[in-house]
């Protein structure tokens, strides 16, 4: 089986959108990902997940040159940042596709699907 990360990615009118929702509607989006997530674990596609804070909460660190530098937010703009994700296992893509399908129904939100690098054999 492979792996493949499902990213859900937002925009600064998705996070404006999330941040106008009543609690009964947060909540409701809430319990629609607890529950893809269960079923993520039944059929054993689980990995891990997580959801992020918004892109405002990131640090970069660069340690490439000669000095390393830390900076607040993003080192590049970007219209897309990234949400939230899961971490699957999935027979093949078209299996990450359908569990991503209902992903992003659950989150309300787009996600993309992106196959882990699978390791060289020696």
């Amino acid at each position: 089986m492979s792996q493949y990360l499902l990213a859900v990615n937002h925009t600064t009118d998705d996070v404006a959108a999330m941040a106008a929702m009543t609690p009964e509607e947060m909540q409701e989006l809430f319990a629609a990902v607890g529950t893809f997530n269960e079923k993520l674990r039944a059929e054993g596609a689980w990995v891990f997940a997580g959801g992020l804070e918004t892109h405002d909460a990131t640090t970069t660190v660069d340690n490439t040159g000669a000095e390393v530098i830390i900076t607040d937010g993003p080192f590049t703009e970007s219209k897309e940042y990234l949400g939230g994700f899961w971490i699957i296992e999935a027979a093949d893509l078209d299996a990450a596709l359908a569990w991503a399908t209902e992903g992003s129904k659950a989150c309300a939100g787009r996600v993309e699907v992106r196959p882990f690098q699978e390791e060289p054999e020696a």
